[in-house]
This record gives C-alpha cells, sequence and structure tokens, in this order.
C-alpha cells in the first residue's frame, strides 16, 4: 500500500515534488563537482619525461612531514616545500655501490641567462649569444638520463667549456670551437663549446663539466636527484625496495608515476590544494546542501500535513504513512541527484580548467573522474532525503487522526522542546567557540573559528522559528507604519514563523558563508595592500623581465655604485614551514642581500623590537612579522623553530620584529642562507634609495644598463600596482568558492520562496473573498520578502562578523574590511531575489478568480 501511495502521489501530484526534485538537483551538482575535485586531489600524478627511460628515480622528499598525537592515536602530517629539496651528491656514490645497479647518474639543474643580442655567423672564434630568455645548465654525468640525450659533435667538456644542444646551436649559428657568454648563479664568464648533443625538445640545456657545473650551479654539493638504472635481470621494484632499506629514509625512491613528480615538485602543492579545496570547500558545501535539502524537504512535507491527515483518518497506520515517505524519497531522490551528477561533473571540469589555466595545477595532470564522487552525491542526497521525511512527517503520522487534521488545517505549533534545547547548546557553543578563537592567533584561531560559523547555522536551522518571531517583533513596529498591506505580512509572518525561518534560512546561509569567504579575502588584499603602499619607500624597483630566472649575479653590488644611488637591497622571495600547535603551515619569507643596515632606507617595515642590522650578525639570524612570532611564541634574543624552503630544519635566532609582513614578508634572512636553500640562486627584486638632489631618470636608466636587456626599473606606485593584481590572483580561489556557494544558496532560496507562496492558495482566496485588492495582496506579499531578505542578511552578516573578526585579528591584527563596492550588491541582489520568487508565483495565484475554499 505504502508503494502504491507514493508512486500515485509522484505521478498525479509532481508539482509537490518539484521544489523538492530541484534541491535534490542542485546539492547533486555541488557535491560531485567537489568530490571529482577531491579525487583528483588524491590520485593525481603526471607522467615522466624526462624520467621516462630510467626505471627508479632516487630524490629528495618534497613535502615536511611531522607525526601528532591526537587522544590515543598517532597522526603524521605534511606540508608541501615552498622551494625545491635537494639531495647530498655524496648519495650517487652509496646507490652506485649497491648490488643491482647497473649506473647511477646525478641529475642537477640550474638557470642559466643569455643576452639578447642577435646572434652572430658561425665563425670559431668570436663570442656569441642566443635569442631567448636562457638555458637549462646541468653537469656533463646527465647526459644521457632524458630520452635522446647523447654527444653528436665534438667531446666532453673540461673547466672553462660547455656542450650546447644541437637546437640552440643552430638557431644561433654556433658550432664547435666558438664562445658563448653565460651567466650563471655566480656571476657571467664565457665558455668555449667543445661539442653538440641532442636534447629533449623543447629542453634547451648547456652541459659543463661535473666540476664547473657543481660551482657555478648555486648549491654546490647538492644534485637533484640520482637516475637509477638496474642491472640485467634485476627487476627495478626489487631494486627499489632494497634501496629504500638500504638509505633508510635519507631520500625517496620513486618508481612508474611517480617519477614524473620528481620531475615537477609543484605537484605535491597542487595536489594539497585540490585535496584541501574538494575536502575542506566540499565539506562546507555537502553540509550546506544537506541543509538545505532538509529544509526544503521538510517544507514540502509539512505543506501536504492535511493529506497526511486524510489518509489517517481513512485508516492509514504511522508506519504506512512513513514508508509512503520514504517510498517518495526513493523515487525522487536518486533520479535528482544523477540529473545532477551531469552540471556538477560540467562545473569540475569548469573550476579545474581555470586552475590550471592560473598555474596553479601542472597542465599535464588529468580531471580525476570517477565513480565514487558521482556515487556519494546519489548517496548523500537519497540518505538526506529519506531523513528529511521521516523527521518531517513524524509528528502528523503518530498524531491522531482528528488531531492531525486539526493541526493540519490550523498550522503547526511552536518548535518542540527537543529542538528548541538542541538550538540553544549549538548557539552557546558557536559564543564558546567565538571567545576561544578570539584569543588564539594564526591557522588556529581560523580552524576554530570555522567551528563558529557551522555551530550558529545549525542553531538558525533549529532556532528558525523562534529567530523570526523575535525579529517579526522588533520590526513590527516600523512595518505597521507602511499601511494596511504592511500590517497584514507582519501579523501574517508571526502566524507562520515556520514558513518564514524555511526561507529565511538559506539567506542567512548564503550571507554567512559568502560573507566570510569574500570579506576574509578582502580583509586580508587591504591589510596587505596597506603593508606595501606604507612600508614600500625605495625609489626604485628594479626587476627581470619576464621569462628570466632573476637579477644577474653581482647585480646588487654593482647598484649601489651607480651614481645618484644611496642605498641598494636585494630581496629573494621564499617560503617557510612552521609548526603551530598540531598543524603544518607557511609563511612568506625574504632573502636580504646586501647590508641590511640599509633596510630602512628602503623599506619601512615598523620594526618593534630588535634591529634589521643585526640580521649582518650571522647567517643563523632571522626577522618575524609580529604575528608569525607570536604564532611561535618566540622573542627578540630566542631561536625560532622553522623549516627553510627546502626542507633543512633550522633554528635561526629572532634579531628583530616588524608589523608590516602580510604584503611584503613575514619573515627575513640573510640572502646566503635563502640562496642556500632556494630553488633559484638568482635575487628577484633590487630596491633602491636615491641619494638627496638625484635625477631619478638619470638613474633608472644607469640601473638599467647594469644588464642591458635583462632588467625592468619602475617606482614605488608601480610595484605597490603590480602586487594587488597579484593578489588578486591569490584571491580567485575564495570568490569562486563563495560565487558557487552564493549561486547555489540563491537558487534554493528562489525554490523554497516559490514553494511558500504556492502553497498559500486558500489564505490569498480568502484574502480575495474578504475584499482585499490584487494590488494590496501583492504588496503583502513584497512586504514579506522584504522581511525575509532583512532577517536572512542581518542574521548572516552577524554570523559572518563574529566569525571574520578572531580570524582577521590574528592574520592581520585589524577588524574585519568590509567594501561597501561589494557588500552593497550582495544586500542588494539577496533582497531582489526574494521579491522576484515571491513576486511571481503571487502573481500567477492572482489570475485565477477567488472561489470558496475547500
Amino acid at each position: 500500500m505504502s508503494n502504491g501511495l507514493a508512486r500515485a502521489a509522484v505521478r498525479f501530484r509532481p508539482a509537490s515534488f518539484a521544489g523538492t526534485f530541484l534541491a535534490l538537483l542542485f546539492a547533486s551538482a555541488i557535491v560531485t563537482a567537489c568530490g571529482v575535485l577531491l579525487q583528483t586531489g588524491l590520485t593525481a600524478s603526471v607522467q615522466p619525461s624526462r624520467y621516462a627511460d630510467v626505471p627508479v628515480v632516487v630524490a629528495a622528499d618534497q613535502q615536511v612531514e611531522l607525526t601528532v598525537k591526537r587522544g590515543e592515536d598517532r597522526e603524521t602530517i605534511a606540508q608541501p616545500l615552498p622551494e625545491r629539496a635537494r639531495l647530498d651528491a655524496g648519495l650517487t656514490a652509496t646507490v652506485a655501490a649497491l648490488p643491482g645497479v647497473a649506473q647511477a647518474l646525478p641529475d642537477s639543474s640550474f638557470p642559466v641567462s643569455t643576452t639578447t643580442a642577435p646572434a652572430t655567423p658561425p665563425s670559431s672564434s668570436s663570442s656569441s649569444s642566443i635569442n631567448g630568455p636562457g638555458l637549462t645548465g646541468r653537469g656533463w654525468s646527465a647526459l644521457g638520463i632524458g630520452l635522446g640525450e647523447r654527444l653528436t659533435e665534438g667531446r666532453a667538456p673540461t673547466d672553462g667549456e660547455l656542450v650546447l644542444d644541437s637546437a640552440s646551436a643552430r638557431a644561433a649559428h654556433l658550432s664547435p670551437g666558438g664562445t658563448l657568454t653565460l651567466t650563471t648563479p655566480t656571476g657571467s664568464a664565457s665558455y668555449r663549446i667543445s661539442g653538440l648533443a641532442e636534447a629533449q625538445p623543447g629542453s634547451p640545456t648547456a652541459w659543463f663539466s661535473d666540476r664547473t657545473a657543481d660551482r657555478i650551479s648555486g648549491h654546490p654539493g647538492r644534485i637533484d636527484a640520482v637516475a637509477v638504472r638496474p642491472a640485467a635481470g634485476t627487476d627495478s621494484r626489487v631494486l627499489a625496495d632494497e634501496l629504500r632499506h638500504a638509505l633508510d629514509g635519507q631520500a625517496q625512491v620513486s618508481t612508474g608515476q611517480q617519477r614524473g613528480t620528481v620531475e615537477q615538485p609543484v605537484l605535491h602543492e597542487a595536489k594539497a590544494m585540490l585535496t584541501a579545496l574538494g575536502a575542506s570547500f566540499g565539506g562546507v558545501a555537502t553540509m550546506t546542501a544537506v541543509f538545505v535539502v532538509v529544509s526544503t524537504v521538510a517544507l514540502a512535507t509539512g505543506q501536504r500535513a492535511r493529506e497526511f491527515a486524510l489518509l489517517r483518518t481513512i485508516g492509514a497506520t504511522p508506519r504506512q504513512i512513513r514508508r509512503s515517505i520514504a517510498a517518495e524519497a526513493v523515487l525522487v531522490a536518486p533520479l535528482a541527484a544523477a540529473i545532477g551528477v551531469l552540471p556538477g561533473l560540467a562545473l569540475a571540469r569548469w573550476w579545474f580548467g581555470e586552475l590550471v589555466a592560473r598555474g596553479a595545477v601542472p597542465s599535464d595532470v588529468k580531471l580525476g573522474v570517477g565513480p565514487l564522487p558521482v556515487l556519494a552525491a546519489v548517496v548523500a542526497c537519497t540518505v538526506t532525503a529519506l531523513a528529511a521525511g521521516w523527521f518531517a512527517a513524524r509528528r502528523s503520522a503518530r498524531m491522531r487522526p482528528a488531531q492531525a487534521l486539526g493541526e493540519a488545517n490550523t498550522g503547526p505549533g511552536r518548535p518542540g522542546r527537543a529542538r528548541t534545547v538542541t538550538g540553544a547548546v549549538f548557539t552557546a557553543g558557536a559564543v564558546a567557540f567565538a571567545v576561544v578563537a578570539a584569543n588564539l592567533t594564526g591557522a588556529t584561531a581560523a580552524n576554530t573559528a570555522l567551528g563558529v560559523v557551522l555551530c550558529f547555522l545549525v542553531a538558525v536551522a533549529l532556532l528558525g522559528p523562534w529567530l523570526v518571531r523575535g525579529a517579526v517583533g522588533l520590526l513590527g513596529v516600523l512595518l505597521r507604519a507602511g499601511g494596511a498591506p504592511a500590517s497584514l505580512a507582519v501579523d501574517n509572518a508571526r502566524a507562520s514563523s515556520r514558513r518564514l525561518a524555511s526561507a529565511t534560512v538559506p539567506i542567512v546561509m548564503v550571507t554567512a558563508f559568502c560573507g566570510t569567504l569574500v570579506f576574509l579575502q578582502s580583509s586580508l588584499q587591504h591589510t596587505a595592500a596597506e603593508h606595501v603602499r606604507q612600508g614600500l619607500t625605495a625609489d626604485q624597483v628594479v626587476t627581470a623581465q619576464a621569462g628570466r630566472p632573476g637579477l644577474p649575479a653581482g647585480t646588487v653590488e654593482r647598484a649601489g655604485k651607480v651614481p645618484g644611488v644611496s642605498a641598494a637591497v636585494g630581496l629573494r622571495p621564499t617560503g617557510l614551514v612552521y609548526q603551530q600547535s598540531d598543524m603544518l603551515a607557511t609563511a612568506t619569507a625574504l632573502g636580504v642581500d646586501g647590508d641590511p643596515a640599509a633596510l630602512p632606507a628602503v623599506l619601512d617595515l615598523g620594526v618593534r623590537s630588535g634591529s634589521l642590522a643585526d640580521l649582518s650578525r650571522s647567517p643563523d639570524t632571522v626577522a618575524l612579522d609580529a604575528t608569525l612570532a607570536d604564532s611561535l611564541g618566540v622573542r627578540v634574543g630566542q631561536r625560532a623553530p622553522l623549516w627553510l624552503g627546502d626542507g633543512t630544519k633550522a633554528e635561526p635566532t629572532v634579531v628583530a620584529t616588524y608589523s608590516r609582513g602580510l604584503g611584503l614578508g613575514e619573515a627575513l634572512l640573510p640572502g646566503a642562507t635563502v640562496a642556500a636553500h632556494s630553488s633559484s640562486a638568482y635575487p628577484a627584486q633590487l630596491l633602491v634609495a636615491e641619494a638627496p638632489g638625484a635625477d631619478r631618470a638619470a638613474t633608472a636608466r644607469s640601473l638599467a644598463e647594469l644588464a642591458p636587456g635583462q632588467l625592468s626599473v619602475t617606482d614605488r606606485q608601480g610595484y605597490a600596482a603590480q602586487a594587488d593584481r597579484q593578489r588578486e590572483l591569490s584571491g580567485w580561489a575564495n570568490n569562486v568558492m563563495a560565487a558557487v556557494l552564493a549561486g547555489f544558496a540563491a537558487l534554493t532560496a528562489a525554490n523554497t520562496l516559490v514553494m511558500t507562496v504556492l502553497d498559500r492558495r486558500r489564505e490569498i482566496a480568502l484574502l480575495r473573498l474578504a475584499g482585499t485588492t490584487r494590488r494590496q495582496v501583492r504588496a503583502m506579499l513584497r512586504w514579506e520578502a522584504l522581511l525575509i531578505a532583512v532577517i536572512g542578511l542581518a542574521t548572516g552578516a552577524a554570523i559572518a562578523w563574529t566569525t571574520l573578526t578572531p580570524i582577521t585579528r590574528a592574520l592581520t591584527s585589524s577588524t574585519p574590511h568590509i567594501p561597501l563596492g561589494t557588500a552593497l550588491p550582495l544586500a542588494a541582489g539577496a533582497a531582489l531575489l526574494c521579491l522576484a520568487a515571491t513576486a511571481l508565483p503571487g502573481r500567477a495565484l492572482l489570475r485565477s478568480r477567488p472561489t470558496a475554499t475547500r
């Protein structure tokens, strides 16, 4: 009987299930998209290119791993490194000495810059150049690691010589015997071409003798990896296991697809980003979807209370009612979820494509579309619909038939005691989380603050009717001054607080979540921009032209001797990893080339304690942003436990703390320290302070001539504008997440509002029979829509502000920055959405002639 009732209800009253169907479809789409991104983050890999012909590769671990104790369990957490980790070159001999190893080739790379002067005709004695930004430098032992690499002409290089790839030599009209001037991390020099070799397509390469390559690489004694070829008859997988046992954690041994990750260490960061995006945002989005589906299904089930009551009067048992609702969910939910998978996959493909286009994910990574995200979306939507329908109908199902029929006519009463008590508990929990988060710093505060918004949203979902009744009581005095329609809207809202609560919850959610995401980013961008504008005091900023690895070696020293220059300081951007509580986090850092005592002439970092000049005292020193110092719990004179960019453990002495680090750098280190642990051995920027009375244009020309065709010179305004553009790109992910949530919540809010208006046929018909005009009814609906928008926006804004305040204070030491140019359009959009979603179905109801209600 229950299955028959369910099929009949779906078949003959499809309009009753339209709202539920749409809510489930939207929920399935967003859960599918997040699930696909999560699966991609967990399974992402790239095909090996350089190591395609090498079965086993030994390389350094590109992550910091830490084992923490959580309760009685131990968990290993990992954080991708900001820079490439390298191996000790002596490890090559250890690997080569193992049984079963036929060949162990050390592989290392470093950027080599060339001039942009036009190439000269072939000559055995003239010095020439290569058009383009430069080459990749390698040691001679690395020849043959890449597929097809081999010497084709000439001989191996000795000190002062190199072997050039054939394609670059042909393009520059070079041949063995000629000379080539190159800029390496240790400076510029001319090298004689001893031979030519084939390189992998698209990989311009210069091979130096191993001794020369080690000296000019910028990281002497360190290599990128060891390429291992097994002896005849030795299985590569067996050899890999033996290598892992012999090395005992000194390095990672990779085979198969893992070799591609050795070539592109950025894949670790991309996987972490995709996993975090799919897991953290997916969790929030899934929870939002569950809230919305529960609210919509409960509303749809509640609107059929009269139908269930009539079934009870003709003999249907409570169990049959519950089974009927379950059967309806099974009929509707899987179909809606299955259809929602298609737009979910389209959203995931677009999102992933944008991440690849912005360089956040390597282009070789493929989107991981599998059955698990689809199955998870269908199961989650079906289970949610079943649970929501069962809870919504349990009251009507267990009441006596006459009582159920009476309540169906008069509407449900106040929320039950259990619901009220649970909502109060979640409210108290949200307040407690907010107090705790306000006293924390850094990432811990951000993670704790997430609990604030989640607890508040659960509380709003449970206490929605009480919230609406209280808000209507406060706003009712003002609204009654708007005439009869406004007064009628207030009375209806007070009497139908549950109905309005169903429509208000989606508005609260979109405002709370999107407000937190959007205005967190705006607060960070605002503070970072202020730090750059207030902290950058340099008159000129010199950077390398696009495609160049950085400023040529010696540029900082030569810039200090340019007429009109009073101070010149080079900066090397890098990153640090640090532990906070039981988490690992990263911080931006700068290596200082030149005299740190000259820093105040080009940067006003707002020093709070200590002196930046003390960075020159020892390579084992650091200056920290005050927020980072608080997170680490250190002060001037104490040692800060850190991991450098390549994963090297360090405990430098803190010599200063400052306040303007968010937009510039959260840590300052001696340049030599950063150069030894950085992927690039070149400074990236040069900050120049001019002497009083200096000719700015002449100084800029002189600075550009330090490396003709390789440098760009701008002023502090140009640098600040460029930094703003870079921050806008970094905030794109947050804006997309906010847009996805906003779109989902907006669609479901509109869906809920349409459902509530269409369910008021009898009420509107009675109003029309009582003499109310169409104009008055439309005005009443508009006032109700505005009331829903105001309650939803105010409640959501209060939750967002409570959530944002501890985060922004922990990260920026300031209150949230809310741009009116962003906040007002969002508020206006929510109000227009409510007006449109009530006006359109209201007009449809008013087209019919009022008749006596049944």
